[in-house]
């Protein structure tokens, strides 16, 4: 144990730890499983202050965040330790610390519990249906305006479609000329941009603290059981839409091959699965509006569109935002989500039919 063992001792753990190793297949933070001697077991963050550049402001919305959802799942008779994330203070009494070495903060490990990277068979792809709508569900009563915005802008679709112009035009790694198809495809569509934005400037959509990354990978299943323990990831959450969150679960566990696979053929959207999804969501957010309700079919759409667009606006900027691993791997991410799109463009009205139903 040699690597930020002095960080690990700076919070507040009794027992004294004897290993702090790598852990995980998370992208933008450093994570370790820290083990004591009395066998006790901690997740250590190094947070990418890269990215998240008010640390103090995001770990006081996981803090607030957290509080609600664990006295949520005291109240209902549920098991806190596993039911919610618990951040472990430094030695001074902080929700994170900062020293020469970064940012770092602790939670307590969710033991005999795990997140998968890929959905393997139906009911995990459902348990983290029921798993986000809970989430959601449990905080219907907090103040979303309570939280600072960690990624400013990050679902704001018309934010988006203005940076994507904007890299046309600038063609910072000259290569537009080369995928005017693309380019296309994103501009015939911009109208969908305004929907979701214009609906919660209005009041007409209420304003929800969201996930932002709600990915199979983001839940715990239960090892014995297969049934979601806790939601984990909280460095996106913010105000926003449960269209946002509904949607990105779609665009990433309906896809019927890998998000940067080449070959397009293999790339179909699972309308099996949206069902699948729309059973535990909706099954578990009762607070769902009307509104609401009348746009989770189109925010899968939106979503998809926007991670495509993202995807394409790294591509003309020079790949500086999404780490790639192979010449064109965003242009290739892109072509995935165009597929993806196109597919549910097609399956509209069975997705509408879908949600209704439920």
């Amino acid at each position: 144990m040699t690597k930020y063992c002095n960080e690990v001792k700076q919070f507040n753990i009794i027992d004294e730890p004897v290993s702090v190793e790598r852990y995980g297949e998370g992208h933008i933070n450093e994570t370790y499983l820290v083990v004591t001697d009395k066998d006790t077991k901690y997740i250590l963050q190094k947070i990418n202050d890269r990215i998240f550049k008010d640390v103090p402001a995001l770990m006081n919305n996981i803090r607030l965040v957290t509080a609600h959802v664990a006295e949520k799942v005291r109240m209902a008779g549920g098991d806190v330790a596993r039911g919610a994330l618990q951040i472990i203070p430094t030695k001074k009494g902080e929700t994170f610390l900062h020293n020469d070495n970064g940012y770092f903060r602790m939670y307590v490990f969710i033991d005999c519990a795990t997140s998968h990277q890929i959905v393997t068979n139906p009911k995990q792809f459902y348990e983290s249906a029921v798993a986000f709508g809970t989430f959601q569900n449990y905080l219907k009563d907090f103040d979303a305006s309570l939280l600072h915005e960690t990624i400013p802008n990050f679902h704001n679709t018309v934010k988006r479609i203005e940076n994507f112009k904007s890299a046309v035009r600038a063609d910072k790694a000259g290569r537009a000329a080369l995928i005017q198809k693309e380019v296309d495809f994103v501009l015939a569509r911009e109208s969908y941009c305004r929907r979701i934005v214009d609906l919660l400037n209005s009041g007409q959509m209420p304003l929800r603290v969201t996930h932002n990354d709600t990915k199979l990978n983001n839940v715990m299943l239960d090892d014995a059981t297969g049934k979601a323990c806790a939601v984990i990831d909280l460095d996106t959450v913010m105000p926003g839409s449960s269209c946002y969150d509904f949607g990105d679960s779609i665009r990433f566990g309906c896809n019927s091959a890998a998000e940067d696979e080449r070959d397009l053929c293999k790339v179909n959207f699972r309308l099996d699965l949206f069902e699948t999804y729309s059973r535990g969501y909706l099954g578990a957010l009762k607070s769902i509006t009307q509104t609401e309700r009348d746009n989770l079919a189109f925010a899968s759409i939106l979503m998809t569109y926007e991670c495509g667009m993202r995807f394409l606006t790294d591509y003309l900027e020079g790949d500086i935002y999404f780490r790639i691993h192979r010449e064109n791997h965003n242009l290739e991410r892109t072509r995935t989500q165009i597929k993806l799109v196109e597919d549910m463009e097609h399956r509209l009205s069975d997705m509408e039919r879908i949600i209704t139903s439920y």
